[in-house]
């Protein structure tokens, strides 16, 4: 089984924790995980963008020059798609990009990034972080004390409004939950900052 630290709040070495080998020790499989990613970014389109056709473009009902004796081309409508102005021919329209992955795989490319996080020290264990109020100062010294630089993501087992509170104003640091968390976000920020319970939540959800 593999073994991380845990810190306290002031960055002091309290213990070690035993970590479950089918949580955070699997061998991560970056297929999968590279799949869930493009279907997590797909889900997140829109799908709003929108071009007009030659019957949705206003104007253009009469015929613009005879058909014969002109010696020009053929035209029926100046709003045809070759003409300046005209409709767009084959252009998008709203459409959804949605599409459904596998639970298996979803919960696969979550250990899997949890698993890598463990082998490149980028998982952070502290016991708790005990905040009694909403003040950013205290999470900025607490992160600093853990020897947390650039972006991270703070796993919370649940809502902590001290916690989230406080963190939300730090650039870079991002705050979320064992039941929401996103293969995205994991890959998105160098470091994991977790309590001892996210660690038990995640083991108990995927092991």
């Amino acid at each position: 089984m593999p073994k991380i630290d845990v810190y306290d709040i002031n960055g002091k070495k309290v213990k070690e924790l035993e970590l479950n080998e089918n949580v955070f020790g699997i061998e991560p499989n970056e297929a999968v995980v590279h799949s869930v990613l493009v279907n997590f970014l797909a889900n997140q389109r829109q799908g709003t963008q929108s071009t007009k056709t030659r019957s949705e473009v206003s104007g253009g009902g009469k015929k613009p020059w005879r058909q014969k004796g002109t010696g020009r081309a053929r035209q029926g409508s100046i709003r045809a798609p070759q003409w300046i102005k005209g409709g767009i021919a084959l252009g998008p329209k709203p459409r959804s990009y949605k599409y459904t992955v596998n639970k298996k795989e979803r919960q696969l490319a979550v250990k899997s990034v949890l698993s890598s996080k463990v082998l490149e020290n980028e998982l952070v264990v502290v016991d708790s972080l005990p905040l009694k109020e909403i003040k950013t100062k205290e999470m900025v010294k607490a992160l600093s004390n853990l020897k947390v630089e650039g972006k991270a993501l703070i796993m919370l087992p649940e809502k902590n409004e001290n916690v989230q509170k406080s963190a939300r104003n730090i650039d870079g640091v991002k705050t979320t939950l064992v039941e929401t968390i996103n293969v995205y976000d994991l890959l998105k920020y160098n470091k994991l900052v977790v309590t001892e319970d996210t660690v038990k939540k995640l083991e108990e959800v995927y092991a």
